[in-house]
């Protein structure tokens, strides 16, 4: 009968402590919550395969999911597409976090797979995933921005603007719009906007149209204030020639620390 009776308080303690887990996280306090906003397509909302150090979080990093709540940030961040997996994102939050421990991390994932740069602008309806990503990336964004302080942009997108010479002729100048306007929306004139660079794998050659799109990604900190470019060089594909592999989405997440903690001291 005892034994029985410890097996049956065990279960509850075990059910109690899943349903704490599961729980919302609290945010900080507001100065000290620094929010990061991800956005772009599939690459920014990544799609590497998980492992166990994917879904170990970091008492210092929440993100925002897809209910609006403050959780523990675990891969997938996103929730675009099914296929969505491992980011940069959780490898960047923990990095920035570790480098000041008095602050907590709050990334707020919007990217949506496919998603030319024509979709982010406002009442826009992307039909491959139903959604708004600009208006939708704004309602989370300011939602966030109501429990911590905006310090950094982070986007990866340009493959699907490279699809042809037209659209890529056009991109330089839709991303310095983009730019500009997100910065309005959210009140954030000065904060750090950092561009990433698309996969350059050897076994998949650039036409001419990635390579402009390459370009204006390249040009960002020369043109725009604030801004900074986190290079691909050297990081593998999972398989596809598209989207990175997992051990090159960290290394991607690294880069983009690291590009984000130089602008940040200027």
């Amino acid at each position: 009968m005892r034994t029985k009776l410890l097996w049956c308080w065990l279960a509850l303690a075990f059910c109690g402590a899943l349903a704490e887990a599961s729980e919302p996280a609290g945010p900080p306090p507001k100065e000290k919550f620094h929010l990061f906003l991800l956005v772009g397509q599939s690459n920014m909302a990544g799609r590497g395969t998980l492992e166990p150090q994917d879904t170990t979080p970091h008492p210092h990093v929440l993100m925002l999911n897809k209910a609006g709540e403050w959780a523990p940030a675990v891969d997938p961040l996103h929730f675009d597409k099914p296929s969505a997996g491992v980011g940069l994102g959780k490898t960047f939050g923990t990095i920035v976090a570790e480098a000041d421990p008095d602050i907590t991390v709050g990334l707020i994932p919007c990217a949506v797979g496919g998603s030319p740069i024509d979709s982010w602008t406002p009442g826009t309806f992307y039909p491959p995933t139903k959604s708004h990503p600009w208006d939708d990336a704004m309602r989370r964004a300011k939602l966030a921005l109501r429990d911590g302080t905006l310090r950094g942009i982070l986007w990866h997108q340009g493959e699907s603007d490279s699809a042809s010479l037209e659209l890529a002729q056009a991109y330089e100048a839709k991303l310095h719009d983009l730019i500009a306007r997100l910065r309005k929306e959210l009140a954030a004139p000065d904060v750090p906007f950092l561009a990433g660079q698309m996969g350059q794998f050897a076994d998949a050659p650039w036409d001419e149209p990635k390579k402009i799109v390459d370009r204006a990604h390249r040009d960002l900190p020369s043109k725009v204030e604030r801004t900074a470019f986190v290079s691909s060089e050297g990081l593998g594909h999972r398989g596809d020639k598209v989207h990175f592999d997992s051990a090159a989405y960290r290394e991607l997440g690294r880069r983009y620390a690291a590009a984000y903690s130089k602008l940040a001291r200027e």
